[in-house]
Parts: structure tokens; C-alpha cells; sequence
């Protein structure tokens, strides 16, 4: 058996016992593969991750940047209750179109607004209607521009938030100092940036499973 073959079997197996996803997630996902969209979701234990820790900060403000078809949405808003409220941002409209067909399949388009355009003409407009602070901040876009994201994380932000990066160690590619991977250099610019920043205590942390080697960085605002 492979090693990836293995971290296969273990995430099913977490999946069936731990994670809990349901029909509604579950047709949320094949939504997504049915539309032909990119295959890069996060995995059931790592949209169950998001819950506990939306939940755990007690989220009830909630942005996300990258929707693709709102798995990791339906997620979310499910962790911030009736009374929450998920902001989530989506550059394609046809990621944005199956995403909105999820949430409505989902019975939660009344906790997310979906809003669909280049986060960084969406990011400023957020701050502008004074849309934070955020409680939970999750980043999942295209991976060049995740410093950028961060920064404006930060500013919609407020001590006690906590601010989620994933796919940070890209197969491993984050160690090579010579890669030419524009996801790569945009990562190490990230953590380079993340290891700086005095405003929060972070960490990042490799991971296996279903998406085969990549990893997260975590960071609780403080000031």
C-alpha cells in the first residue's frame, strides 16, 4: 500500500467515524464535481476543522475568501448559528452559480452573502461598509495573493479573531527556496510575512489525507 493510498483510507475512516457529513454536504460536493469544477474543496474532516473552530471563537461574523461550489460555506454556516452571518467571496460566476444552488439545496441562504468578484476589489468594499469585524476569517484563494488577503484580514479583524490560511506547504514545495511555483513563492511570502507580524501569535502545520500532502496556518489576532 502506498503511503497516500493510506492517508486515504485513514481520512475515510475518520470521516465515517468523527467527521458526521451529511446527504446536504455530501450532494454539495458531487454539485461541485457535476459542474466541472476544480477538485481543490476542502475534505470533509477539514470542513468539520472549520466548524469546531468557528465555533470554538463562538463565531457569529463570519468571511471567507474562495467559495468555489460552498462546501466549506455550508460548513461555516452552520457553525455560526441563526443569528450568524457568512460573508463569502467568489471570483468566477459559475463557481459562484453552483455555490448558490448548494446553499439554497443547503436551507441556509439567509446566513451567507455571496458576493462575486476580485476579493481585492471586494476586501476594500467590505471595509468600507463596515462590515467586520470578522470573527473567523478563512483564506482559500488563488494562493499568489494570500499575503494581500491576510493583510486585509487583519484589518476587518479585532483581538480574539482567528484567522485560518490553508494549503500553505503545497507537497512540500514550501521548503524549496529555488521553486519558481508561483503558489509556492506566494506561500513562502505568506509565512515570511505571518512569522513578522506581532499583531498575532500563528503557526502552520503539515497535513495528510484525502488531498494528499499540504498543510494550514492559523493565526489568533491579539492586537
Amino acid at each position: 500500500m502506498t503511503a497516500e493510498k493510506l492517508w486515504i483510507d485513514v481520512d475515510q475512516y475518520i470521516n465515517d467515524q468523527v467527521t458526521g457529513e451529511d446527504a446536504v454536504l455530501a450532494a454539495a460536493m458531487r454539485a461541485g464535481e457535476a459542474a466541472g469544477l476544480p477538485a481543490i474543496s476542502v475534505t470533509p474532516a477539514q470542513g468539520k476543522l472549520l466548524h469546531v473552530l468557528a465555533r470554538a471563537v463562538n463565531a457569529r461574523r463570519v468571511l471567507e475568501i474562495g467559495t468555489l461550489a460552498g462546501y466549506s460555506t455550508i460548513w461555516l454556516a452552520r457553525a455560526v448559528g441563526d443569528s450568524g452571518r457568512v460573508v463569502t467571496i467568489e471570483f468566477d460566476e459559475k463557481h459562484a452559480g453552483v455555490a448558490r444552488s448548494n446553499f439554497k439545496q443547503a436551507g441556509l441562504e439567509a446566513r451567507i452573502d455571496l458576493r462575486v468578484g476580485r476579493a481585492q476589489d471586494v476586501l476594500p468594499r467590505l471595509a468600507a461598509e463596515h462590515a467586520g469585524p470578522f470573527d473567523f476569517i478563512f483564506i482559500d484563494a488563488d494562493k499568489p495573493s494570500t499575503t494581500e488577503y491576510f493583510e486585509w484580514s487583519l484589518k476587518l479583524s479585532r483581538p480574539g479573531s482567528l484567522i485560518f490560511i490553508d494549503n500553505v506547504v503545497r507537497h512540500g514545495g514550501l521548503a524549496d527556496a529555488f521553486s519558481q511555483d508561483p503558489d509556492v513563492l506566494g506561500m513562502r511570502r505568506f509565512l515570511e510575512r505571518l512569522g513578522k507580524e506581532s499583531r498575532v501569535v500563528s503557526t502552520a502545520i503539515q497535513t495528510v489525507g484525502g488531498k494528499s500532502y499540504d498543510g494550514f496556518a492559523l493565526a489568533l489576532v491579539i492586537g
